[in-house]
C-alpha cells in the first residue's frame, strides 16, 4: 500500500531567504528555518575519511552566503571542534538557528554512548562554552535507546535545562520510529529522522505522531549516506577511515545500487542530477521541516544547492507516487 503524503504546513514555502533556499517552520517551535540545512558529519572528517582543513569553514561561509539557515552538529564531530567552528562563524549571527547533539562519552576508548543525568548536563555546558551561546537553539540526543528516555531519564535532564534557560527546544536523532514516538510522548520538541529514496519507513511510521504532536522534523541522510549522490559500481568499496566500510557488507553495496537504478526514471527534464532527485524526493514530504545535507566542501555544498531547483514544486506527486510504487514493488519496506 502506497501511503499517504500529509500535509501539515501548506503555506510554509512561501517564505524566502534567498532566490535558493526558502524557508520552513520547525514544527509548532516557533522558529523558521532553511528547507535545506547543513549537516556536518561528513565536513568534519568522521565520517568519509580525511577533509581538507578549510573545507569546513568554507561550507559554513558559503551555506550563510546562499541563505541556510539551520546548522547541524554534534559535540562528537570531531571531538568538539565543529561546535567551535560554530561558535567562531555563527554567533554573532542571529539568523543561524544551531542543532547539536550529545550522547557519546569519547574520553573512553572505544567511545560508549551515556545518557545519565550527569554526562549530559556537563556536554551541555560544554557545548555553551563551545558555541558561545547561552542558549542552543535546539539540543538533541544522539542515537538514544528507548532504555535511555525511560529509565535513564535522558529528555528529562534536556527539559531541565531548557527551564534553566540553556537551551531553547530539546529532542532526539535517532534511526528508529519507536525511538522518536516515545521522545514525542515525553515531550521532545524536534526529531531527527534518516529519509531518502531507499529508505521512507521510520517516517511513514512516525507521520501519524508528527501530525498529532507537530515537532520540528529534520530529514538526515538524504543522499543514503553518498549512494543516491551519483552513478556507483556495483564493485565500489571505502577506505578504512570511510564509515561506510563496516557499515554495509559488498552484498549490501550491490542491492543498494540496484534499487538504485530502478529509480534513474526521477533525473529528467528540470531533474539534473541523481542527487538532485534525491534531495528533492526528501523535500516533497509535507512532513519534513528540513533537509540535512552533508557535503564534504564548498563545491559539494554549491552543487547539493543549485541541483535542488527552485521549488516549491520539487518533484511531482505523480512521481513522488510513482516511487514508493516502485519500492513496495521492490520489497522495501514502506
Amino acid at each position: 500500500m502506497v501511503p499517504a503524503i500529509p500535509s501539515l504546513f501548506p503555506n510554509r514555502s512561501r517564505r524566502f531567504r534567498s532566490r535558493l533556499v526558502r524557508q520552513r517552520a520547525l514544527g509548532k517551535t516557533g522558529l523558521v528555518v532553511s528547507a535545506l540545512g547543513l549537516g556536518t558529519f561528513g565536513v568534519s572528517g568522521d565520517g568519509y575519511g580525511p577533509v581538507e582543513p578549510n573545507d569546513a569553514r568554507e561550507s559554513i561561509e558559503r551555506a550563510l552566503e546562499l541563505g541556510v539557515t539551520l546548522f547541524e552538529t554534534a559535540d562528537a564531530y570531531g571531538a568538539g571542534s565543529m561546535e567551535s567552528l560554530f561558535g567562531e562563524l555563527l554567533s554573532k549571527r542571529p539568523e543561524a538557528i544551531v542543532v547539536t547533539k550529545a550522547g557519546i562519552d569519547r574520553t573512553t576508548e572505544p567511545p560508549r554512548r551515556r545518557f545519565d543525568a550527569a554526562f549530559l548536563a556537563a556536554a551541555i555546558e560544554r557545548s555553551r562554552t563551545r558555541l558561545q551561546r547561552d542558549a542552543i537553539d535546539v539540543y538533541l540526543l544522539h542515537n538514544p535507546s528507548e532504555e535511555a528516555l525511560t529509565d535513564k531519564g535522558a529528555l528529562d535532564t534536556l527539559l531541565e535545562a531548557k527551564h534553566k534557560g540553556h537551551v531553547k527546544h530539546v529532542g532526539v536523532a535517532t534511526g528508529r520510529s519507536a525511538v522518536a514516538r516515545l521522545a514525542l510522548e515525553k515531550g521532545a520538541e524536534v526529531i531527527s529522522l534518516p529519509y531518502n529514496l531507499l529508505h521512507v519507513q521510520e517516517m511513514n511510521r512516525i507521520a501519524g505522531d508528527v501530525l498529532m504532536h507537530r515537532p520540528g522534523v529534520l530529514a538526515h541522510s538524504p543522499l543514503g549516506y553518498g549512494i543516491l549522490a551519483s552513478t556507483w559500481r556495483e564493485e565500489r568499496a571505502f577506505g578504512e577511515e570511510d564509515h561506510r566500510s563496516t557499515r554495509w557488507s559488498l552484498e549490501d553495496v550491490k542491492q543498494r545500487v540496484r534499487l538504485v537504478d530502478s529509480l534513474r526514471f526521477l533525473v529528467k527534464g528540470s531533474v539534473p542530477t541523481p542527487r538532485g532527485a534525491a534531495l528533492r524526493f526528501a523535500l516533497s514530504n509535507e512532513l519534513v521541516s528540513s533537509v540535512l545535507m552533508g557535503p564534504k566542501s564548498k563545491k559539494q555544498l554549491e552543487e547539493l544547492v543549485r541541483d535542488t531547483g527552485d521549488g516549491p514544486v520539487y518533484l511531482p506527486e505523480s512521481e513522488v507516487r510513482e516511487v514508493f510504487r516502485t519500492l513496495d514493488k521492490l520489497g522495501v519496506p514502506l
